[in-house]
């Protein structure tokens, strides 16, 4: 069996007297494209707050690579090599996307002051900014603001700025949400990509995406864990069909 990057025990939080999250036992495989899936309200987010630590678990344990982080705080995690993207866009709208994911790329210099410093100082990290910028299909766009954007563009720019932390695991949030059919091809084309020598966990509602991508799903309902496999498995299961009934594939 692969080696397991990241492992939830009896994972569970409770917002007074209601459980978002019950007793998940999750365990996501190092190299691979995990996706989390379920209706509407099955507790996937919550799921992904409790792992990236912007919530606190009512109880159950997450593992990392061996060490114990349900105590660690959000950045703590990050430091780790955890490093999650958000389901609305998350950029900085009037800067460049050269200058976006420049920002990103200030954490490798090891200091907090450079947004305040001369652009001087910021120069250096050009080279690989530009190398991710066209590793996400945006070169053609690196010195146009990031309002100005489609919104697929926007996601691939902050799918960007994410890559620029030099994650060793990356959880999207609903990475083609809103998006037509060829922002979709080009963003799953992207994922598969970036996975090729990272882990990646995600939130997904797109089922074609995820049959095309996923090496593995989780299927959450009612914050309990229904079913887990390949797509061929949790997708013939009577129990997901049920789940799903009325949902489609969006």
């Amino acid at each position: 069996m692969s080696e397991i990057i990241l492992e939830t025990e009896d994972l569970t939080k409770d917002f007074a007297g209601f459980v978002a999250v019950n007793g998940v036992n999750l365990r996501v495989a190092r190299g691979t494209i995990h996706a989390l899936i379920g209706p509407n309200g099955a507790g996937k987010t919550t799921c992904f707050n409790l792992l990236t630590k912007f919530l606190q678990p009512t109880r159950g344990r997450i593992v990392y690579k061996g060490q114990d982080i349900t105590k660690l705080a959000p950045a703590d995690v990050a430091r780790l090599g955890v490093v999650r993207s958000f389901q609305i866009s998350a950029v900085f709208p009037h800067l460049t996307v050269i200058e976006n994911v420049r920002i990103a790329l200030q954490r490798q210099r090891g200091g907090s002051f450079d947004f305040w410093r001369s652009k001087s100082v910021l120069e250096p990290l050009n080279e690989r900014a530009l190398a991710l910028i066209d590793d996400v299909g945006l070169a053609d766009v690196a010195h146009v603001t990031a309002v100005e954007l489609p919104y697929g563009r926007k996601r691939a720019l902050e799918i960007a700025t994410t890559l620029a932390l030099d994650p060793e695991m990356l959880l999207l949030d609903e990475p083609t949400a809103g998006m037509g059919h060829e922002d979709i091809n080009r963003i799953a084309a992207l994922i598969k990509r970036v996975a090729a020598d990272r882990t990646v966990l995600m939130v997904e509602h797109n089922l074609s995406v995820v049959e095309n991508l996923c090496h593995r799903i989780t299927v959450l309902t009612r914050g309990r864990v229904l079913a887990e496999g390949d797509y061929a498995t949790v997708s013939n299961n009577p129990e997901v069909r049920e789940a799903y009934m009325g949902v489609g594939h969006a």
